[in-house]
């Protein structure tokens, strides 16, 4: 049997070479450039889903069908990362998101969905060197077979596989829980609140992948838009959409979606708090709609070689028209400022146009535009409606408190307004000191201006420390698509850290999005993740704690030290004898004397940066930049100044704690918080 399966891998490696052949031999009709264009455009994509990895075979499990009445076997599919075909059209490989692949994921002893067996396949260095079978009879309930001793070892070893490099796809551990959120319709939103070692992230990317391959002509029109913390995190994640056959999506951070001003400063944490406000929509909402005055002169507007007046009175009402229609409740707008400006110019054009008619003329239309571009038109709007653009109207709100004072009369306080105006007014815009909040307050009057084009489908990850200002920059990014939302508030450790999910989904601008809870811990193991929990009464109450399905003694040590630098260094060059990839994680303020620690005992080490540039096998990683990454082993330095760093520190920590997928070394100079001091002593 293994020998036939073998075959069968080299069958399907063959079928993949033909397609990609196949596809190289696309040949250009020579139409147009434009057709040839996208034609290059299409083989390239096509290229890219079907390259090869050498290391991820053409499939890893396998479904065999219960028999029809009367019939002998029933049809048998291998299921693998993307659709083989042999010349002849016929499957060899089944996509993992085709619907007759969702029985691998789904089927149980109480609930088959049709299967007989379910077959799991080992493979090292791509060689598939064994396989494992579960016979779906009464017994065990749905996803239970993990938790009992006869779990599948070949499902284990995958989970606990080494990580080195990238965060991989999970195609092949994908769990009943978690099939149920990757298919989900298109036009649901969800939110997954996951806990550590859930695979919330994957789960959405790998939602992403479900839904372009269900949906690729309507998203292929509109997009995926993956959103990540930082650079970092999504050079972590970038391989695992590719490795699914999905080269078009779009990655950012909110920093590089808002990228609207240079930023070159930072603001004081008080200051930054506050630019991270809900409030500061409303008042930049005034400041820019503020900028619109009454008329208080006729208009003559040139049309066809004459002029014809337009009264004050018609233009207070035109003015007054456009700026109720633009001013209407955020989700009711029906008209941006720009376009405002553009219509009470035409609006004029077609005064003039009405009065040469009811004189008898036929203006053109082409006459009428001409006139809703003359320069008496354009004088009158600038008088009127001024054009802005949005950093010119943010420089302008910063430098003088008068202006500020009337956008945010009745929002902001004095002290609060105080706290956005610059002590020194800068001598232009490009000079001025910007900082990330400002870019993301740059981007939300560019949402007033304009429309932001939105996206079909957008996943947002580690959401639980957006800020509402950031929330509404991915909303306007967002369009009539729907949303993936992926976070823990148990590792929520920025001021607007929510208690729960309610607030951020508002300004994400889905509040009916559905909060689906992921507590099955698969990649930290047990003993880790109960020591992290001891936090959850403090830093998140009443928020369940995650169940790991594997137990590792010994993957667990915490060590009091006197001082970090022999311990330390000892600890690390321990770890780097077995594999997999090593994470030091310590306060962001000593990351590079933990650098230079590790470099003076031999060993190669290097810090982690938000640039997202590949440490290498021992990344010191600042406590900040750790959330969402993995590493096989984490040697945690000084838990204490983790904590004290910010205000949020314990929860921070918990995150931290939860990033080792094998084993957690903690080294500490005096005592652990004290939720983690009960019976915590164990020597390395």
């Amino acid at each position: 049997m293994l020998a036939a399966e073998r075959a069968h891998l080299d069958r399907a490696a063959g079928c993949l070479a033909e397609m990609r052949v196949a596809a190289s031999a696309v040949t250009d009709a020579g139409v147009d450039s434009w057709a040839s264009e996208r034609l290059g455009a299409a083989r390239a994509r096509r290229l890219a889903a079907l390259a090869a990895d050498p290391g991820v075979p053409p499939f890893f499990g396998r479904t065999d069908a219960l028999p029809a009445a009367g019939a002998g076997a029933g049809e048998t599919f291998h299921i693998g990362r993307r659709h083989v075909r042999d010349a002849a059209g016929d499957p060899v490989v089944i996509d993992w998101r085709a619907p007759m692949s969702r029985p691998f994921y789904q089927a149980s002893a109480t609930d088959p969905h049709g299967l007989a067996r379910r077959r799991r396949f080992g493979f090292s260095g791509g060689e598939l060197t064994g396989y494992e079978d579960e016979v779906l009879e009464a017994g065990d309930g749905p996803g239970e077979f993990l938790r009992e001793e006869h779990s599948s070892r070949v499902l284990l070893r995958e989970i606990e596989r080494p990580r080195s490099g990238p965060m991989r796809d999970i195609v092949a551990t994908i769990q009943p829980d978690q099939d149920d959120i990757v298919r989900a319709p298109l036009a649901a939103s969800l939110c997954v609140q996951g806990a550590p070692g859930t695979g919330k992230t994957a789960v959405g990317l790998h939602r992403a992948a479900y839904l372009l391959y269900t949906h690729g002509g309507q998203l292929a029109r509109t997009g995926v838009l993956v959103v990540g913390p930082n650079r970092a995190f999504l050079r972590y994640i970038e391989q695992v959409l590719p490795t699914l056959g999905e080269v078009d999506v779009a990655q950012a951070t909110v920093a590089e979606l808002t990228a609207r001003v240079p930023v070159r400063a930072a603001d004081s944490a008080a200051a930054g708090e506050l630019k991270g406000d809900a409030r500061l929509a409303e008042v930049l909402r005034r400041a820019l709609w503020g900028e619109i005055a009454k008329p208080v002169d006729d208009v003559l507007v040139p049309l066809a070689g004459r002029r014809y007046r337009v009264p004050v009175e018609r233009l207070k009402r035109a003015v007054d028209d456009l700026r109720r229609r633009g001013r209407a409740a955020e989700d009711q707008q029906l008209l941006h400022y720009a376009a405002g400006r553009e219509r009470l110019a035409m609006l004029l054009a077609e005064d003039a146009r009405r009065q040469k008619e009811a004189a008898g003329g036929s203006p053109t239309d082409a006459e009428t535009r001409r006139g809703a571009r003359s320069a008496e038109v354009r004088e009158f709007c600038d008088r009127v409606w001024p054009a802005w653009d949005a950093a010119g109207l943010l420089f302008a709100l910063w430098s003088d408190a008068d202006r500020l004072a009337r956008a945010a009369r009745g929002v902001l306080d004095a002290d609060e307004q105080a706290l956005l105006r610059w002590p020194v007014v800068p001598r232009s815009v490009r000079s001025a000191p910007w900082t990330p909040a400002d870019a993301v307050l740059a981007d939300e009057l560019a949402g007033l201006l304009e429309r932001t084009a939105g996206h079909g489908h957008v996943v947002v990850d580690e959401a639980q420390d957006l800020s509402p200002m950031q929330c509404r920059a991915i909303a306007r990014r967002l369009g009539a698509g729907s949303l993936t939302v992926l976070g823990d508030l148990a590792q929520g450790t920025s001021p607007w850290s929510p208690a729960d999910w309610a607030r951020t989904l508002a300004d994400l601008g889905r509040p009916a999005a559905a909060v689906t809870p992921l507590t099955t811990g698969y990649r930290v193991p047990a003993e880790v993740l109960d020591f992290a929990n001891r936090l959850l009464p403090v830093i998140a109450p009443g928020l369940p704690a995650a169940t790991a399905v594997r137990s590792e003694p010994g993957s667990l040590a915490v060590r009091p030290v006197a001082a970090l630098a022999g311990p330390l260094a000892d600890v690390v060059a321990d770890l780097v004898e077995r594999p997999g990839s090593i994470g030091v994680v310590c306060a962001d303020a000593v990351a590079d004397e933990v650098v230079a620690l590790l470099g003076a005992a031999g060993l190669p080490a290097a810090r982690l940066t938000d640039d997202g540039e590949d440490p290498g096998r021992v990344a010191v990683v600042p406590a900040t930049l750790a959330k969402g990454l993995e590493f096989d082993a984490v040697v945690v330095a000084d838990p204490a100044a983790i904590v004290a760093a910010e205000r949020r520190g314990l929860h921070r920590l918990y995150v931290v704690l939860t990033r080792a997928v094998s084993t957690l070394v903690v080294l500490h100079r005096g005592d652990l918080p004290a939720p983690l001091s009960r019976d915590a002593g164990q020597p390395v």
